[in-house]
C-alpha cells in the first residue's frame, strides 16, 4: 500500500516563494546542539545572506550558539514572520544546514561582512568587535510551509542561485553607484516591481536572480525577467529597470 504524504510537489512558484522568505528574514530562530549533553537549544539570531542565497549570521562567541556550531556545525534555521492572527497561518521555513565559521579577514568574510551590513544597517554598532565572526550557513534540506494545505520538501538546489565568484565581487560596486548615484532610480524600483510608497529606499542587494531593496526595516524582494550570468548583465538590467519603471509610472 503506498504511503501518502501531504507534500506538494516543489514547482518554479514555491522555490521562489521559499527563497523570498530567506532573502527578506531580518531575524529567525537558530537550533544547534548544546556541546555539552547534546540536548537541542535555541535562540533569536539575525539573519541575511550570501550572494548564492544561503543564509548568513553575525554571532557573538560568547554566545552559547557560538561554541555549539564550533563543536557540530548541524543546525537548523527558522525563518517566516507572523502577522495577525493565527501565528500558523502565514508561510515559514526551517532549513537543516551545515555552519561554517568564517575567518575575519578571509576574502570571504571581508565580503560576506558588506552583503550582512548593508542589508542589517544597525549591526554595524557591533561587528567589528572582536568576538564576532559571521557564519555562513550551506543548506542541506528545508521544509517549507507556504500556508494550509502548502507543504513542501526543499533541497539545497531549490533554494541556492548562482554563485559566480565574478558576478558575487561586481556587487559591491554596484550597490554604492546605485545608493551614492542614482538613488531615485531604487526609488522607482520600489514604486512599479514592490508596489512600495516612494521613500529613501536603497539597494541593500543584487544577485544573480534580482535585487533587495531596503527602507528602514522593511526589506523587499524584486525579481529578474531571467537571471543574469555575467557582471556586465548587473548594470545592464539595472539601467533597463530603471527605464520601464519610469515609463510606466509616468503612464498612471
Amino acid at each position: 500500500m503506498e504511503e501518502k504524504t501531504l507534500l506538494q510537489p516543489t514547482d518554479a512558484a514555491a522555490s521562489r516563494q521559499a527563497k523570498d522568505l530567506i532573502r527578506t528574514a531580518r531575524h529567525g530562530a537558530l537550533a544547534t546542539l548544546d556541546p555539552a549533553n547534546g540536548a537541542p537549544q535555541v535562540t533569536r539570531v539575525g539573519v541575511s545572506t550570501d550572494f548564492d542565497g544561503a543564509p548568513v549570521l553575525l554571532i557573538s562567541g560568547l554566545a552559547a550558539h557560538f561554541p555549539a556550531l564550533k563543536a557540530d556545525g548541524r543546525c537548523s534555521l527558522l525563518l517566516g514572520e507572523p502577522g495577525k492572527g493565527d501565528p500558523l497561518a502565514y508561510p515559514r521555513i526551517s532549513i537543516a544546514a551545515n555552519a561554517t565559521i568564517l575567518d575575519r579577514e578571509a576574502p570571504d568574510s571581508l565580503r560576506i561582512a558588506a552583503r550582512y551590513l548593508a542589508h542589517q544597517p544597525k549591526a554595524k554598532l557591533y561587528a567589528d568587535l572582536g568576538d564576532f565572526r559571521f557564519v555562513r550557513l550551506d543548506p542541506i534540506s528545508a521544509s517549507f510551509n507556504a500556508g494550509f494545505g502548502k507543504a513542501y520538501a526543499l533541497t539545497s538546489a531549490d533554494l541556492l542561485s548562482n554563485a559566480d565568484p565574478a558576478l558575487a565581487a561586481a556587487e559591491a560596486h554596484a550597490l554604492e553607484h546605485m545608493n551614492e548615484d542614482h538613488a531615485d532610480a531604487v526609488d522607482l524600483y520600489a514604486q512599479h516591481y514592490a508596489k512600495a510608497p516612494s521613500g529613501k529606499w536603497l539597494l541593500a542587494g543584487v544577485d544573480a536572480e534580482g535585487i533587495d531593496i531596503a527602507h528602514g526595516d522593511d526589506i523587499r524582494r524584486i525579481w529578474f525577467e531571467k537571471p543574469i550570468s555575467v557582471p556586465q548583465d548587473m548594470h545592464m538590467v539595472l539601467v533597463q529597470m530603471a527605464k520601464a519603471a519610469r515609463l510606466a509610472l509616468m503612464e498612471v
